[in-house]
């Protein structure tokens, strides 16, 4: 089995819905995680997710688009590494928050427990993920 990471992920986002800023992508790679954790009861990617002033980011994909505000690749993602389970779950989340606005999701994660309960700069673990989200339902 191939090891997935959060480029893949990016990227197969960026495919599917097009150019976006990257606070967007983001939250959309965020809420494709806690997704993940749980319909899937795994996580997509290994990458720490850290509670950052604007909400969950992974410092590795930042990192990656630094001082960009749109982005339309990632430039180091395979989204052909990730399996159809993972991009069922990947659409699922699209289906739901792709078209909502950068601000918006930002705004969301800032209401919801993994965020509010984490410290600035810390990680969000999955079982905060894999808790909170568990009581929702994505319609």
């Amino acid at each position: 089995m191939i090891a997935v990471n959060v480029f893949d992920v990016a990227e197969y986002i960026l495919q599917k819905h097009g150019p976006m800023t990257t606070m967007k992508l983001q939250k959309l790679v965020y809420y494709s995680q806690a997704w993940s954790l749980v319909w899937d009861e795994d996580a997509l990617f290994p990458e720490r997710i850290e509670a950052w002033e604007n909400g969950p980011v992974v410092r590795e994909l930042y990192n990656c688009h630094k001082g960009q505000f749109k982005i339309s690749t990632t430039q180091k993602g395979y989204p052909e590494n990730l399996s159809g389970n993972m991009k069922d779950t990947i659409d699922r989340v699209l289906d739901y928050y792709g078209d909502k606005k950068p601000q918006w999701l930002s705004d969301l994660t800032h209401m919801e427990d993994p965020w509010k309960n984490t410290q600035l700069n810390s990680e969000i673990t999955h079982a905060d993920m894999s808790e909170y989200y568990c009581g929702l339902q994505l319609v």
